[in-house]
């Protein structure tokens, strides 16, 4: 088995005739929970577009469980919840799952399972239309789990969420990184980061540090992975 689910290398990313990810490089090793940090707008979205395929690249290569990003044979082996709901308003949360499980080729009772897993359980006959912004966020999250794909690529997963809601969260990520699947979880929340195996951090289109959250604050002489961001920052500023 393949010790990496992600591998990128040399990717450059142009949108609007600008280059907006620049020469990135890494790996994502099988069965970990990787967090992509960094502030709104850095590019996290655009790089995990590329992860799932649907982002046209400039140069370089993305490959995911050991084929080309976008490739057929992934279909049914990735995730993907974006950070817009995508979800049929008229359809209530249990019409919506067992529609996109058909869809995917995902058992029946699938629906239900991912239902309880996102914490959807009192709202599962409730029309989409009806939800809260948070809701409708479990619901598009429920959607990439159908199926217990191998990636899971969710950008920005707990926005809007309370924060009971967003620890009961992150131990299901940790609960299917435990299963043997590979998360790949965005956020501009920085105490997420302390939940993650692994950061990548990001800024302005480039990755800064590529480490697990111990060695980050060891290196930069930190107390919290907030102020090590800082110090990583600011020398890349005063490097530049």
């Amino acid at each position: 088995m393949m010790s990496y689910a992600v591998e990128v290398d040399g990717l450059r990313v142009a949108r609007g005739g600008r280059e907006v990810v620049h020469d990135l490089t890494f790996s994502v090793p099988r069965g970990s929970v990787v967090g992509l940090l960094g502030p709104s707008g850095c590019g996290k979205t655009t790089l995990m577009r590329s992860v799932v395929g649907v982002q046209i690249v400039a140069s370089g290569t993305v490959t995911v469980l050991g084929h080309p990003a976008g490739s057929r044979q992934l279909r049914r082996r990735v995730g993907y919840a974006t950070q817009n709901p995508a979800v049929y308003a008229d359809l209530s949360v249990r019409e919506n799952l067992r529609y996109f499980a058909s869809v995917l080729g995902a058992p029946r009772g699938d629906a239900d399972r991912v239902i309880e897993e996102v914490g959807l359980g009192g709202a599962r006959d409730r029309v989409a239309a009806n939800l809260s912004g948070g809701q409708l966020h479990r619901a598009s999250l429920a959607i990439a789990l159908l199926g217990a794909p191998e990636l899971l690529v969710l950008d920005e997963p707990t926005v809007g969420l309370d924060p009971v809601l967003r620890g009961e969260l992150w131990g299901l990520f940790h609960e299917l990184a435990a299963r043997g699947t590979t998360l790949l979880v965005s956020s501009h929340v920085m105490d997420e980061a302390a939940r993650c195996e692994r950061l990548l951090l990001m800024r302005e289109g480039e990755l800064l540090a590529d480490d697990t959250p111990d060695a980050l604050r060891t290196r930069t002489g930190a107390q919290d992975l907030e102020e090590a961001f800082l110090h990583i920052i600011q020398g890349h500023e005063v490097a530049a």
